[in-house]
């Protein structure tokens, strides 16, 4: 006649704890795979083309900002308070692209060489660090002549008809801008100000843009008027 082992009360006890504890663990592994894998990757603007077209973009809207509060004038105050509605969309812009919120470059030159330091009152009198490389600006450039060389073209974030913005323009005077990576062109007024070359709002940054970017890095621009 056989007999049966039994577990004594202790044992049981252990026993119970043990899977407990091991079930436990299994569960905490798994929550914590879901919860990476639920995390979001926030990305910079060295890791993707859109958010390193909308830090640029923000940063020409503070520069600008900068620029008016060095040297203020009857209509800074509007100025400012409009780049700063700017900025929020830009903001809102970099969120909904995965883009760290709030990140900032200032890349309308990025492709030019350093110029000599200028007089800080220079640089206030352009609004930035354009007019600083280029003391003599593009101003005064023919009509047919190609301008802002060396400069990517992003967007001032600003709504309105087609329309472009400087600190080397007069209102008035009429830009073509060319992205050559899909052959677009877009001719566009200066209305407004900036910190840039040339910035195109929101509508006319639509007509030459590539899809899902921010930042046009090869861009031909002419003065046609």
């Amino acid at each position: 006649m056989s007999r049966r082992r039994t577990l004594g009360p202790k044992k049981k006890l252990a026993l119970l704890l043990s899977a407990a504890t091991v079930a436990g663990g299994g569960a905490f592994v798994m929550a914590t795979t879901s919860n990476a894998a639920q995390t979001p990757t926030v990305k910079s603007a060295a890791d993707s083309t859109v958010c390193q077209g909308l830090a640029t973009a923000l940063g020409n809207n503070q520069k600008f900002i900068e620029g008016q509060r060095a040297a203020p004038d009857a209509q800074s105050e509007a100025r400012i308070a409009n780049r700063e509605a700017v900025i929020e969309e830009i903001k809102r812009k970099q969120e909904a692209s995965g883009c760290a919120v709030g990140e900032s470059a200032q890349g309308s030159q990025a492709g030019s060489p350093a110029a000599p330091s200028q007089p800080a009152q220079d640089e206030q009198a352009g609004g930035g660090g354009d007019a600083a490389q280029n003391p003599g600006g593009d101003g005064a450039a023919a009509a047919g002549e190609q301008v802002c060389n060396g400069s990517t073209v992003t967007l001032s974030g600003e709504a309105g008809a087609p329309a472009a913005s400087s600190n080397q323009f007069p209102a008035g005077t009429r830009l073509k801008v060319t992205n050559l990576d899909n052959n677009k062109s877009t001719t566009v007024e200066v209305t407004s100000v900036s910190g840039s070359c040339v910035l195109l709002n929101d509508a006319a940054f639509e007509q030459v843009r590539e899809p899902g970017k921010f930042l046009i890095r090869r861009a031909v621009i002419e003065k046609v008027g």
